[in-house]
């Protein structure tokens, strides 16, 4: 099986090629068969790259550990579930993943272009085609994943102990969904460059796979932070680590152009600044796959040193240089249509809200290369630490937040002071009022009064929003509030859905604030029946347990954890975790999580039944997850398919076709 995958993979590089070559080369010449013949193989691609990773998928079930890769990530006492997921636990099978998704997404491309983008269908099969001809190449000649040893070991290394928690399922499918996502996007903006069809179309034909990237990215992101928190036991969930940063980025430069292209589809603005925002991000889609499989920076989530970064570096430059001719060559027809009028209006908000989002990007991806940058010019790589990152994003985090709020209600083109007066006077009050409580009540930090007092700010201009519409639809069709608020969001998905999404933010902005400012830790020692206190909790340690599973042997302490009043409120079992043949134990932590903060447990050692262990309280951590929920609720929103757009687009498309069934009359 594994020698079908193998000759899958060669026969997929050749016609990947041969489409991407066939479609351009078809309409330019105009032979409508080839670019048919290219097509289809785009769809045989999908096929086969599909036989690929199934055949992958069969030697990891049937324990064929004579394939080097399932030697490496798998062994006989891994349960089905992460034996199914050690596919894409290293380089080679990740790698794979890649170019499955992404021949799935050419797949589907395909067959959206049938009738529509017909002048731009032949350029972004061949991006297309070239993105995943790349890939198909690594896998050949880079990292092949079906590399046979010489014996048959009787079992393989199995998996790295920390990636068997439920976090390997979500956070490196959705990342991956995020990164491939933002190659058709790409492709579309190349073709468009390429054709000279610089118009709205490209933008609109790409808009729900930029929020279908610009979601999984994100999402990639929450759960990396979610298995960070609960599975590396150091009771924190980003740590500034250079692959986290690498996938960070894309996600920053793809917010900016989400909300750039409403100024170009508005006011035929900023066009230059949106394709270099799409071009922007795919090329940081590309470094983060390269940071984690170049080796060039020390990372948690790296596969280790490799010959694979000249490769993504080349990918990498030849975007970046090709990209740059042909916006050059388009540039006279990239010109803005209209001027900014006014500093006080919703298209100057949006402009800084780009600039401070890609200032952001632009400050971690300094402090992440920042090491190979000292190496290069010292001699010795010296690494750019937490400090930095949040002392530099810290600021410019606030200011987007206060944009948030801004955005959306300043009028467009000039906005005027009773507009300005009507739509943030009672925000600014409320927030002003939520700060003076704060301080009241004990909160002093001024970076702590002035973040929370932004949040309170931004969502009471939310809420103020939603509430005059539903007021408006109230009154003009005498439905219910509740009823009117579904038709408002319903009647506006874009909208509403982009504001839901800013609600989610903001959650999570309040989860970070308080975890970050309030953390609490503490280290002690306790033998059987002694207890420690912290922040009004009491935790009596009952003792140690210890057990062998399939593959590890488990050490797991019983703490009971009490209230002021001396009330149980819950039972924590804090542990550690031996693979066997390794002495390097994994933390597993237990967590006790409410709506206002986390009790966090770590075992950190014992000597016979007497332990150490680290408590710590996350303040509102949960909040942080729970905007997550609500992000995707928006996005949901936003990406809905509306009615009214299908009619306008059914419309179009006659239109057109009456157009060329004419011209073709006349000739």
């Amino acid at each position: 099986m594994t020698e079908i995958g193998q000759i899958a993979l060669v026969i997929a590089l050749l016609l990947a090629v041969y489409s991407a070559l066939a479609v351009v080369i078809g309409a330019r010449r105009g032979l409508p068969d080839l670019v048919t013949s290219g097509r289809r193989g785009i769809l045989v691609v999908c096929g086969l790259t599909t036989i690929a990773a199934a055949a992958l998928w069969y030697a990891f079930l049937t324990r064929d550990f004579q394939v080097s890769y399932v030697y490496q990530y798998s062994s006989r006492g891994l349960s089905t579930f992460y034996t199914i997921l050690a596919f894409w636990a290293g380089q080679a099978g990740s790698l794979l993943l890649w170019a499955w998704v992404l021949a799935i997404f050419g797949a589907v491309v395909v067959f959206q272009t049938r009738k529509r983008n017909q002048d731009l269908a032949p350029y972004v099969l061949l991006i297309v085609g070239a993105v995943e001809a790349f890939f198909l190449w690594v896998l050949n000649f880079g990292s092949q994943p079906f590399t046979r040893l010489a014996g048959v070991p009787p079992d393989g290394n199995g998996l790295n102990p920390l990636l068997t928690n439920p976090g390997m399922f979500f956070h490196p499918t959705t990342l991956y969904l995020g990164y491939v996502g933002f190659t058709i996007p790409f492709a579309f903006c190349i073709a468009a460059l390429i054709t000279g069809k610089l118009g709205d179309q490209w933008i609109k034909s790409t808009r729900r796979w930029t929020l279908f990237a610009w979601l999984f990215l994100g999402l990639g992101n929450l759960f990396g932070a979610w298995w960070a928190y609960n599975e590396l036991g150091w009771g924190g969930y980003w740590g500034w680590d250079p692959v986290e940063s690498a996938s960070f980025m894309p996600w920053l430069v793809g917010t900016a152009y989400l909300h750039s292209v409403m100024i170009q589809q508005r006011r035929g603005m900023l066009k230059v600044w949106n394709v270099v925002l799409i071009v922007t991000t795919f090329v940081l889609s590309i470094f983060g796959t390269f940071l984690t499989r170049s080796g060039v920076l020390s990372s948690v989530h790296s596969f280790g040193e490799s010959n694979l970064g000249p490769m993504f570096v080349g990918l990498m430059l030849v975007t970046i240089m090709g990209s740059a001719v042909l916006i050059w060559y388009r540039l006279p027809q990239l010109r803005s249509e209209n001027q900014l009028d006014s500093l006080l209006s919703r298209e100057s908000s949006f402009l800084f809200n780009n600039v401070i989002l890609v200032g952001v990007a632009f400050a971690v991806f300094l402090g992440t290369v920042f090491p190979l940058i000292s190496e290069a010019v010292r001699g010795v790589k010296i690494t750019v630490g937490p400090p930095y990152f949040n002392s530099v994003t810290g600021p410019l985090f606030l200011g987007l937040i206060t944009l948030m709020g801004i955005c959306p209600l300043i009028g467009w083109r000039r906005a005027s002071r009773d507009n300005v007066v009507r739509n943030f006077l009672y925000p600014f009050a409320i927030a002003v009022i939520g700060v003076v409580a704060l301080f009241v009540f004990g909160v002093r930090e001024p970076p702590v009064l002035l973040g929370l007092g932004l949040t309170t700010f931004v969502l009471f201009t939310i809420l103020l929003e939603i509430f005059r519409g539903v007021r408006s639809r109230h009154r003009t069709s005498g439905r219910d509030y509740l009823s009117s608020l579904g038709k408002l969001v319903w009647g506006n998905k874009p909208r509403y859905g982009g504001y839901i999404v800013h609600l989610g933010i903001i959650m999570m902005a309040i989860g970070i604030i308080a975890s970050q400012a309030y953390q609490v830790e503490k280290e002690v020692t306790l033998s059987p029946g002694q207890s420690a206190q912290i922040e009004g909790f009491t935790l009596v340690y009952r003792g140690l347990d210890s057990f062998p599973t399939v593959d590890r042997e488990v050490v797991t302490a019983t703490l009971d954890v009490y209230d002021g009043s001396q009330r149980k409120l819950a039972t924590l079992t804090p542990a550690k975790t031996f693979q066997k043949g390794s002495e390097n134990p994994v933390s597993e932590v237990s967590v006790r999580t409410t709506l206002s903060g986390d009790l966090y447990t770590i075992l950190a050692g014992w000597e016979k039944q007497q332990a150490t262990f680290k408590f710590i309280i996350n303040p509102m951590v949960v909040w942080i997850w729970l905007g997550g929920v609500v992000l995707i609720l928006g996005t949901m929103i936003a990406f809905w398919p509306d009615a009214r757009e299908a009619k306008r687009d059914a419309a179009r498309l006659a239109e057109a076709t009456v157009a060329v069934r004419e011209v073709a009359y006349e000739a």
